[in-house]
């Protein structure tokens, strides 16, 4: 059986406002409404045939990725309430989220479902810039015990750097539960920073063929399994997505069945601890190149890369070689702030400090400075947008 699909602009002149959003999706999570699709900007075609997905979808959630093409992955309406369920239980319970993320991603479509479960209202920032008073001056309406929001790393960041002689935001944030951050990897740095502040920061990992984050703070949270094949993380468990949209060749290759249980191959390349069953990322699987015959994880240069003094924001691509194929390229954004006299900070000791930790066939190529690091709208660096000015 099927259910039809309603596609939702949620950003733009025609959007609809997420407390309408939430109402279209408690009853696409109880069938008594269609399944809905949350997007930036709607374009449909005169004459475009409507959509129906399985009757158990709920959602789906049309990713546009910094390396892949666009995916529109389906989430059942079971696997939306297991997820809710196992935040909740992770985290403390149910509370009241404030809603800071684009609700055509899955890290704000959970924010409503988490609402819908714990029956509470979020409070809601407007669209536009993230600015740390607004947010100050939302989180302060909040009134249940348990107080949460997700957010992506710049946002935290934002948060973070404006506290700096402010005690009335350093208070709103501490006063949260717990504030998730996903969506991308968090600088060591910048969760010392909160956690020297007394901000319980829990990192998440996940994607939309997960509901979003079933890893917290390495640990898989539910019912979720985390193993690794040929390198690569694999998940199983209630939180998984149907598949993808009108797609059954990506579905077959990413959702597997091994011994009657289902796995999805995220793309990742990782390690999973023996003993703890603690989750490290390593990369994408897809962001490697051969350099000169080897294989070079280009997430791998750009954690050496953002560990040193004045290139913490860079972002490492590939670029096409006569002599080694593929090399690495540090892209950073602004005047090049690199201070000759200290090795740390300088071009050849940025190049020295990746091939001590990587490699000869790891040394980045060269850097080159662009007047911004163009992001997608999940805060992500564009990176085929930076590939392409090489």
């Amino acid at each position: 059986m099927t259910r039809p699909l309603l596609i939702l602009p949620v950003d733009g002149p025609h959007a609809s406002e997420p407390l309408d959003v939430m109402a279209l999706l408690r009853q696409a999570l109880t069938a008594s409404g269609p399944a809905l699709m949350p997007v930036s900007d709607m374009v449909v075609e005169a004459g475009s045939p409507a959509l129906f997905v399985p009757r158990r979808v709920a959602v789906v959630i049309e990713t546009s990725g910094s390396t892949d093409v666009p995916k529109r992955v389906m989430l059942g309406t079971d696997a939306l309430l297991a997820s809710a369920a196992a935040s909740a239980d992770t985290l403390g319970g149910p509370g009241q989220w404030l809603l800071a993320l684009p609700t055509h991603y899955i890290a704000g479509v959970q924010v409503l479902v988490r609402s819908i479960v714990a029956e509470t209202i979020p409070v809601v920032m407007p669209p536009g810039h993230f600015d740390a008073q607004r947010f100050m001056a939302l989180a302060e309406t909040m009134s249940e015990p348990l107080r949460y929001t997700s957010l992506v790393p710049v946002q935290l960041s934002r948060l973070l750097a404006a506290t700096d002689g402010d005690s009335r935001l350093l208070a709103v944030l501490r006063r949260f539960t717990a504030i998730l951050i996903g969506g991308q990897a968090i600088r060591p740095e910048l969760s010392a920073h909160a956690e020297q502040l007394g901000v319980r920061v829990v990192r998440t990992y996940g994607s939309s063929e997960t509901c979003g984050g079933c890893v917290y703070n390495g640990l898989p949270i539910g019912n979720t399994q985390v193993r690794v094949r040929d390198g690569q993380l694999e998940m199983s468990g209630s939180v998984l997505a149907e598949g993808y949209l009108a797609d059954p060749e990506r579905t077959a290759d990413r959702f597997i069945d091994d011994h009657l249980v289902r796995w999805y191959r995220t793309g990742d390349l990782g390690e999973v601890n023996s003993d703890t069953g603690e989750v490290r990322v390593l990369g994408r699987a897809d962001n490697v190149i051969i350099s000169g015959g080897e294989k070079v994880s280009l997430d791998a240069v750009e954690r050496v890369v953002r560990s040193l003094s004045g290139f913490s924001e860079a972002v490492v691509v590939a670029a096409d070689d006569a002599e080694w194929g593929q090399v690495p390229v540090v892209i950073v954004a602004g005047p090049h702030e690199v201070c000759e006299a200290s090795e740390a900070r300088s071009e050849a000791g940025m190049r020295d400090a990746v091939v001590s930790s990587l490699g000869r066939a790891a040394r980045p190529a060269r850097v080159v400075l662009v007047p911004a690091i163009p992001l997608l709208p999940s805060g992500k660096p564009d990176r085929r947008a930076l590939a392409a000015r090489l």
